[in-house]
């Protein structure tokens, strides 16, 4: 399948309401035209299956049909380049022996294939081309050709591949089990999973089939007896890791692997296991499985993240827990061995600002180690981020809350016990009246829950039953709901309007690539004063570290540190979507922050984000807003919706 049609698909994918000819056109940098012929491509390679609807209001995937249409490629992908280029690896690496010995002849490839010599040979070349960095050379005697290099690299090259290969469906355990013919998998699974719980481990959900897919390959490559040549790690993993592994591998595969290879899948084992002792404190743990080097490192880097984006990462079990992860992380990274995340994307979209948190830890990472950690690793650092932030968020936005319900025996004493129980985590009680002649004039509170009428309207009352009910609860839920949606809503739109300047505002600006863009933008910002050439540099640092392309409309670059001279927004709204990594957005924001903007950078960030989330929102947005004036209108329409 081309690639303007994969990426139609993935588009689709993450797009659940109909989408328009054009608004295709415009996220693929493609004409409409172009859109419906890829439209009858996609629709002909999937017959008899309706992968894709068509009506009056666009195009809508049939999710159903699609999930079985990736399960089951149509039959002239297996003679599409990628596949021949992926079976000519999978017969290099079962034809060289353990001594790296070995290889293929061109010819009787190309008749075993059903192809011509040429064709053969140009798969050769796109084979090269993926080679480097990847410890592996192709090697080439006549007609015989070998490929060079250590049995682990190219068991890591094959991983790579199949990854790639099946990421628009994320790595499917059925996916695996069918590519190597290894149906066991699914009980596997099942039984290691139950032996590590039953041994205290945490397990990593996400990074368990990327251990299945080497253990796939280790279980095929073993029964065509070519045992691997990898060296036992130098950290070495528990023995229980290794012999629970050996023992379930005899149990649904009938195979006794080399002790290097137990070792080695262990270690990718132990690199997915968070933490070993669900009743040991996370600190604890820590200091019984990660080095004190590692505790020092996380503790610095996570203290100048707080002070840099003011904000309290410094609670001893949240460090402890995010040095387990770091170890495991710095593992994988000297073995370029990653575990994919599938929640990456959906991270750096709705929270940006936590991801933001995740993107200066990991550079620092990066520095302290001389090592390389990609979107879905920042990703992992993002989720232990935001389950810490989330736990404080919810300690510090309880809504103040006065009760009122007049004394019977401990009847108040019971119902608050009962809101307490249900809604704690959303309500503070910080006062409860018992009287029936209330001043409600005084009562300082967000809310007031009471059990009588007031004589008249009183701004956040909210009357409930003596004894509390479901519906109660889901009435104050969403009156909790409504206080902080409006307050995040003042204060955005409070802070985002002071932000902005006619002379930073463009329409249909189009500098060339993301880096030009951000040279373009923070030229003018420089000009004004705002920033000097160090930020402009420090964005593209960041541009390089991961692409700040947060929504598929939406780039927001900026650099880590706090420098400008003042905060500013630069902006651009483009009518025709611009390449920004792997996305094509319609609307980029240039941020500069000063340090006496810190204390506001959290909620500008999210909500700025939150803002631009709806490509209908922002297209609209764009469509009005043909000057500065129109711009700040429709932008303070859209906050107030």
């Amino acid at each position: 399948m081309a690639d303007k049609q994969a990426r139609m698909l993935d588009y689709l994918v993450r797009t659940p309401a109909w989408v328009t000819a054009g608004e295709l056109a415009n996220a693929l940098g493609v004409t409409p035209r172009s859109v419906r012929s890829y439209v009858t491509s996609v629709k002909a390679a999937a017959h008899p299956l309706a992968v894709i609807e068509s009506g009056p209001f666009g195009y809508r995937l049939n999710r159903t049909a699609y999930a079985t249409f990736v399960q089951t490629p149509p039959p002239e992908a297996a003679d599409s380049p990628q596949n021949r280029v992926y079976q000519l690896v999978r017969r290099l690496t079962d034809s060289m022996g353990f001594e790296g010995t070995g290889g293929l002849d061109l010819y009787a490839l190309a008749e075993d294939l059903f192809v011509s010599d040429s064709t053969i040979e140009a798969d050769l070349v796109r084979l090269r081309a993926l080679l480097p960095g990847s410890g592996l050379e192709v090697t080439r005697h006549g007609s015989v050709v070998g490929l060079a290099g250590s049995e682990a690299d190219r068991r890591r090259l094959l991983g790579r591949m199949f990854r790639e290969e099946s990421k628009r469906g994320f790595l499917e355990l059925e996916a695996i089990s069918r590519e190597f013919d290894s149906h066991q998998l699914g009980a596997f699974k099942t039984d290691l999973l139950a032996a590590l719980d039953a041994s205290g481990y945490f397990v990593n959900e996400f990074g368990t089939d990327g251990v299945l897919l080497h253990l796939a390959i280790a279980v095929d490559r073993a029964r065509k007896r070519a045992p691997a040549s990898t060296p036992p790690p130098a950290i070495g993993p528990p023995l229980q890791l290794a012999s629970t592994l050996a023992g379930l591998i005899r149990t649904h595969f009938d195979l006794v692997l080399e002790p290097a290879e137990l070792d080695y899948l262990a270690v990718l084992l132990r690199t997915r296991v968070l933490a070993p002792g669900q009743d040991l404190p996370a600190r604890a743990a820590a200091s019984a499985f990660a080095r004190p080097e590692d505790l020092a490192v996380v503790r610095r880097i996570v203290g100048q993240a707080s002070a840099e984006y003011l904000v309290d990462l410094t609670d001893e079990d949240f460090i402890a827990r995010l040095t387990l992860h770091v170890r495991n992380l710095i593992d994988r990274a000297g073995r370029s061995s990653f575990s994919r995340n599938p929640l990456a994307r959906s991270m750096k979209t709705s929270y940006p600002m936590t991801y933001e948190l995740a993107v200066y830890i990991a550079s620092e990472l990066q520095r302290q180690e001389q090592i390389l950690i990609n979107d879905d690793e920042i990703a992992y650092i993002a989720m232990h981020v935001g389950a810490h932030l989330e736990q404080q968020q919810r300690q510090e936005q309880r809504v103040r809350t006065v009760l009122v319900c007049p004394n019977y025996y401990d009847l108040q004493a019971v119902l608050r016990g009962r809101i307490e129980g249900a809604l704690g985590a959303d309500l503070d009680v910080v006062g409860v009246i018992t009287r029936a002649d209330v001043d409600w004039a005084r009562l300082d509170a967000e809310l007031v829950l009471t059990t009588i009428e007031p004589p008249r309207p009183v701004d956040g009352a909210l009357v409930i039953h003596p004894f509390l009910t479901e519906v109660d609860v889901s009435n104050i839920r969403q009156f909790v709901s409504r206080v902080r949606r409006a307050g995040r809503r003042a204060l955005i739109k409070d802070e985002l309007l002071r932000f902005f300047d006619e002379d930073l505002f463009w329409r249909n600006f189009y500098p060339g690539d993301a880096a030009a863009m951000i040279r373009a933008l923070g030229e003018r910002m420089r000009e004004r004063g705002i920033i000097t050439q160090a930020y402009v540099d420090g964005a593209l640092d960041r541009e390089r570290m991961s692409s700040t392309a947060f929504t598929d409309t939406l780039a927001v670059p900026h650099a880590m540190e706090m420098t400008a001279r003042r905060t500013s927004i630069a902006i651009v709204l483009n009518d025709v979507p611009m390449d920004w990594a792997e996305s094509r957005v319609t609307v980029v924001a240039m941020i500069a922050f000063s340090a006496a903007g810190r204390s506001s950078f959290q909620t500008v960030f999210d909500q700025f984000v939150e803002v631009f989330a709806d490509r209908t929102d922002v297209h609209r947005l764009v469509r009005r807003s043909p000057d500065f004036a129109s711009f700040i209108d429709e932008l303070v329409h859209l906050m107030d919706q």
